[in-house]
């Protein structure tokens, strides 16, 4: 029977809108665009690093909730407000990922308030971290 697991984490928004943070069904998890607010203080960084990381560990949380992690990302989509902003936060999405290599997407579309300085989409497969990996090169 297949399991679907949905985890809430008290944003507005998530009631506002009902959406879940995460859903999972079985292996796959599917975790919702998330931005960079702290979920203790409600406050989202006005720095472009602080809020990058904040982002991450607003994720890294949602997928330990259900026995996953970033090592299990298999895709990404990345949306960052201000297309000047790519580079920096390209180096932190590299550092996060490095060795994971999930395949990724980038877009550079206005985001739902000029606060959000970037937004990460991901979805996982729990396990994928101990799974075989193959890599092919085109090159």
């Amino acid at each position: 029977m297949t399991q679907i697991t949905k985890l809430k984490t008290g944003s507005k928004f998530e009631d506002m809108a009902s959406y879940s943070r995460l859903v999972a069904v079985d292996n796959w998890i599917f975790v919702s665009n998330t931005a960079g607010r702290n979920p203790q203080t409600k406050e989202i960084p006005e720095d472009l690093v602080e809020q990058t990381h904040q982002v991450f560990a607003n994720i890294e949380a949602a997928l330990a909730a259900v026995d996953a992690s970033l090592a299990d990302v298999v895709c990404s989509r990345v949306f960052i407000q201000d297309p000047a902003d790519v580079p920096q936060v390209m180096e932190i999405i590299g550092q996060k990922f490095r060795g994971v290599d999930p395949a990724s997407t980038v877009t550079c579309p206005p985001l739902g308030s000029t606060v959000y300085k970037v937004e990460l989409e991901v979805t996982a497969y729990r396990g994928a971290a101990r799974a075989e990996v193959t890599q092919i090169s085109l090159l």
